[in-house]
């Protein structure tokens, strides 16, 4: 074979959709060995592989291994790689919306986001904020709460927040910004060091199971719960709108459905973890507590705030956010009706 031409074939099946294999890329923001959501995407893609016989074959690749891990929304974008498995939060730079799907602070509980994102409206209102990007999003992870965070320095009163160096994401740090903390946001292989060296007296990651396997234990004294910048948050599969526009439509079916069976099975993974990662945490000497109520209604009414500054300046934010707190209200009255007594 000519050279040229090998390496043209090479190049389709690295980057694009060859006709007669049905085969894609696929790069996530992830390393594939991360806790819970590292093989998420290698799942998803035997899922469709096994609901396809064999027709569609997907091959994932980690963090890195085409662009760095904050370039794959633009590179799905604009053709350099078909797809690529995210946090949606991570893109809210260009897509303001994604900040609240991603963390939303004193949001719904996994189970109502679940709920509203395929049966509430959700999905319909996030991907009008994708088209322009030229990017379909099909949510393909749901993460459940995470923790409120690792302390070096004890919280009792909305006054401790004042000056703390603290590490957090999202619309959540915007809030403890108001109530006079220093946020900022450290790259996760860096959060340890950071804590280590008191750069930072805190930082929050994520749920137990993937913050025990970096190492926090070792040099934060306090765990505090609950995870009230996000209560749950999604991951979601990309796709170049053209490589998606030529998929047929029974594979693109398969490819939403593949993302609803991997969410069962994610889901079940991660509660079955969590507990087990607190006990060996407190194992290691941490003490695991609740911020004080005085505090997390501070947090809350910040929070609040910060919600509805973002909402007066995109309106496809906006939108999602009227329609994800009224669904909230709505459907919350199924579980006062159900709640049990104590």
């Amino acid at each position: 074979m000519n050279r040229f031409v090998a390496m043209a074939v090479a190049a389709t099946v690295a980057f694009g959709h060859s006709a007669a294999a049905d085969s894609y890329d696929l790069q996530s923001v992830f390393g594939l060995n991360v806790p819970s959501i590292g093989p998420s995407p290698v799942n998803w893609a035997d899922k469709v592989r096994t609901m396809t016989d064999g027709e569609v074959d997907i091959t994932v690749h980690g963090s890195g291994d085409f662009v760095p891990p904050f370039e794959v929304f633009g590179a799905v974008s604009s053709g350099a790689i078909p797809m690529g498995f995210d946090w949606i939060g991570y893109w809210a730079g260009q897509i303001p919306v994604a900040n609240l799907v991603g963390s939303m602070p004193f949001g719904p509980s996994p189970d109502i986001a679940l709920s509203w994102m395929f049966n509430g409206g959700g999905l319909a209102i996030i991907q009008k904020a994708y088209d322009p990007h030229n990017v379909k999003i099909i949510p393909c992870h749901l993460v459940v709460p995470e923790a409120g965070g690792w302390f070096n320095k004890q919280i009792n009163t909305v006054d401790d927040l004042k000056g703390l160096n603290m590490r957090i994401a999202g619309l959540g740090g915007q809030a403890l910004a108001k109530l006079g903390a220093n946020t900022q946001l450290v790259p996760a292989g860096e959060i340890y060091v950071s804590l280590e060296t008191g750069r930072i007296d805190a930082a929050e990651f994520s749920a137990p199971q993937l913050d025990k396997n970096f190492g926090f234990q070792e040099i934060a004294k306090t765990y505090y719960f609950p995870g009230w910048h996000q209560p749950s948050s999604w991951d979601s599969i990309i796709i170049n709108m053209d490589v998606w526009n030529g998929i047929s439509e029974r594979d693109q079916k398969v490819m939403i459905e593949a993302c609803k069976a991997n969410i069962v099975d994610n889901m079940a993974d991660q509660l079955n973890q969590q507990v087990t990662a607190i006990e060996e945490i407190e194992a290691a000497g941490v003490e695991v507590k609740r911020f004080p109520d005085e505090v997390l209604a501070a947090m809350k009414e910040a929070s609040m705030q910060v919600m509805e500054e973002e909402a007066a300046k995109d309106p496809i934010f906006k939108e999602a956010y009227e329609s994800l707190t009224a669904y909230v209200a709505r459907v919350g009255r199924w579980s006062e009706l159900q709640a049990l007594p104590h």
